[in-house]
């Protein structure tokens, strides 16, 4: 059993006003992230299955070409291999994003 204070791990930064911090189990991955006032996830694509949500802040999501506003409270879910992406509309965001199979192209595992 392993336990983690999540604002104590180390952050990754995949783009530019983005921060992750990743728990990498044997068959999910969960990322914590946080985005900075206009931050974008530039789009894109894997073949792992995701569901997130938003604990603070709204952003826009694009999903295979739809856009939506989602904000804290909301949940979404984004099948394998389906083209993505989003942008932070409020001063901060949170978000927690849970992905299966475990995403070891993050981990290096």
């Amino acid at each position: 059993m392993t336990f983690y204070h999540v604002q104590a791990m180390e952050a990754q930064s995949p783009a530019e006003g983005v921060e992750m911090r990743i728990i990498a189990g044997q068959n999910m991955t969960v990322v914590f992230f946080s985005l900075a006032p206009g931050a974008t996830v530039p789009e894109h694509s894997h073949p792992h299955e995701q569901i997130g949500t938003v604990l603070k802040g709204r952003i826009e999501l694009t999903i295979a070409g739809e856009k939506k506003v989602v904000s804290a409270g909301d949940a979404y879910h984004i099948p394998g291999d389906v083209v993505h992406s989003g942008q932070n509309l409020e001063s901060s965001a949170e978000i927690i994003e849970v992905f299966s199979p475990a995403r070891e192209d993050l981990t290096g595992g």
